[in-house]
């Protein structure tokens, strides 16, 4: 892989993954200003209590928090603007279904830095009851258990 095409990870919505199910995940480019995107590049973004809208067949990131950047004075935005991201036409009204119908979610999942350009993971998702995040913890001690003993029993 040529040093061009080295994907950078940015921010990760962890909360997401342990709050939705995701069905369907779609790569996004997103519209910034000049200081925002030096403030990802240093990692100043937050995505926790990020969603997205469809509004008049574009797709929106709404509560995502990129700090301002500190040598940017009078060109910084505000910190949780209303973004633009930047999708075709067929995905849009494909997602923007699937939302209507079904009562799905789209939610951030990650922000990274693609060959040189700022890139937004959209996960298409459907919310977790409390017995699913039950289920998946326990999954998850059960896993670690059998790992533990598998290492055990190698030594």
């Amino acid at each position: 892989m040529a040093k061009n095409d080295a994907i950078k990870q940015v921010a990760v919505n962890r909360k997401a993954r342990h709050d939705y199910f995701v069905i369907e995940s779609l790569e996004a480019g997103i519209a910034l200003v000049g200081t925002e995107v030096k403030s990802v590049r240093t990692g100043e973004v937050n995505l926790k209590d990020a969603w997205v809208e469809v509004e008049n067949g574009e797709l929106f990131v709404l509560g995502m928090h990129i700090s301002p950047y500190e040598k940017g004075n009078i060109f910084n935005r505000d910190p949780v603007r209303k973004r633009k991201l930047l999708v075709h036409k067929r995905e849009i009204r494909h997602l923007a279904q699937e939302k209507k119908l079904k009562g799905y979610t789209l939610i951030p999942l990650q922000l990274y830095l693609k060959q040189g350009r700022v890139k937004l993971e959209l996960g298409l998702c459907k919310g977790k009851k409390l017995y699913d995040k039950r289920a998946d913890i326990a999954e998850r001690d059960a896993k670690r258990v059998m790992d533990r003993a598998l290492k055990e029993q190698r030594r």
